[in-house]
Order: structure tokens, then C-alpha cells, then sequence
């Protein structure tokens, strides 16, 4: 039986029971299954480890799994802001740190994430690396504040791009595929990123900020 390039290579990595911990937490709580596949999870450490990244803000964290890889590639004493609109959700993520060893690494802000941006930017934060992960239809928006945010050189990372395919399908039309295409198009084109596009599970943006706004 032919498996898709995505299970082969997953399947030569040994299990993560720290990952697969917080999946199971995800099940017990009812929460959706919408964590970052477990190929460019492994990718998101790597990549925050080969940037050196101090500083990290994630736009989402759901229950925490792309929090942990995001976590196990921080230098020295670098941290993870983690913002989430749901408190329980991020109650939960805070805990999956918490038992994956990274729990004095994060920080979480609750609520609206452009409301959280906006305070981010109002304090003078800056940050080596972001991983956005949330409402499809701000994407265009947090992609903004994230190059604000942004120190010379830190990496953007968003998941989602291809959103099961609508974003390829010409018939689909709604907001999140139009925002999304918007989204896609600045990693491609904007004049302050260096960009690309990874194919493989549900679509990878990323890109290197080399011109600050």
C-alpha cells in the first residue's frame, strides 16, 4: 500500500511522548486536533535553534505543541510569548510546557491577539522569531505587526497556507482563503521579507525580515 511522503518520513523519527502527550490532553479536553504537523514541527526547532533565537512569539497556542517545539530551540535563557484568545486553552498549553520542562520559558498574554500586538509593540518588544498559527483571516495583519515586532533578521514562520486546498481552488472565495492568498503573495513579494513556500502537510510559510518598516 503506498503511503504519502509526509507519513514515510514521519515514521523514521521515534515517537515524541511529550508531543503525543499533549495531543492526548487534546482529546481528553475536547479541543481540536489542529496542531501543527509533526514535519514542520520538528522544522520550527530546528529552525529557532539555527537562528539562535532569543526571543520568541507564537500567535496561537492551542495546547501547547507547537509551544514545546518552538521551546526546545531557544538559546541560553531565551523565552516564548505565547499568545492565545481562549484562557483554558491556554491554561492547558501552559501545563504541556510545564511538563516538557519549558514551562519558565513561556510567557502567555490572553485575549485578542492584535490587542496583545498592539501592547507588544507599546512596550518595545522585539523578537528573533515568530510562528503564526491562528485566525486565518488576520494573517495579513499579524504579518504586519510581526515585521514591526521584527529585530534585523528574525524568521517568520505560519502554518495553514494551503487550508486543505481551498486556497488553490479557484471556486473558493471566502474570507479566510482571500486573506490567506493575500498572506501568501506578501511572503512571496513583500518588499521587507525574503520568502518561500513549503508544500508538504498543510502548507509552511517562511521568511527572513531584511528591511525593517
Amino acid at each position: 500500500m503506498d503511503i504519502s511522503a509526509e507519513s514515510y518520513f514521519d515514521s523514521l523519527f521515534p515517537a515524541d511522548p511529550e508531543l503525543e502527550r499533549v495531543k492526548d490532553n487534546l482529546r481528553t479536553h475536547g479541543m481540536p486536533d489542529i496542531s501543527i504537523a509533526p514535519g514542520y514541527g520538528r522544522l520550527l526547532t530546528l529552525l529557532v535553534k539555527m537562528s539562535n533565537a532569543h526571543s520568541v512569539l507564537e500567535i496561537g497556542a492551542l495546547g501547547g505543541y507547537s509551544g514545546i517545539c518552538l521551546g526546545r530551540g531557544l538559546t541560553g535563557s531565551g523565552r516564548l510569548v505565547s499568545l492565545e484568545l481562549r484562557e483554558d486553552y491556554a491554561a492547558i498549553a501552559q501545563s504541556n510546557l510545564a511538563d516538557a520542562g519549558l514551562g519558565d520559558r513561556v510567557q502567555y498574554m490572553v485575549g485578542d491577539a492584535m490587542l496583545s500586538l498592539r501592547q507588544l509593540e507599546a512596550e518595545g518588544a522585539r523578537f528573533d522569531f515568530f510562528f503564526i498559527d491562528a485566525d486565518k483571516e488576520n494573517y495579513p495583519n499579524y504579518l504586519d505587526r510581526c515585521i514591526t515586532l521584527a529585530n534585523e533578521g528574525a524568521m517568520i514562520a505560519a502554518d495553514n497556507t494551503l487550508l486543505r486546498g481551498r486556497t488553490v481552488n479557484p471556486d473558493k472565495q471566502g474570507p479566510s482563503v482571500s486573506a490567506m492568498r493575500e498572506f501568501n503573495r506578501r511572503i512571496a513579494q513583500d518588499p521587507y521579507l525574503i520568502g518561500t513556500h513549503l508544500p508538504a502537510y498543510d502548507g509552511l510559510a517562511l521568511a527572513r525580515v531584511h528591511k525593517k518598516a
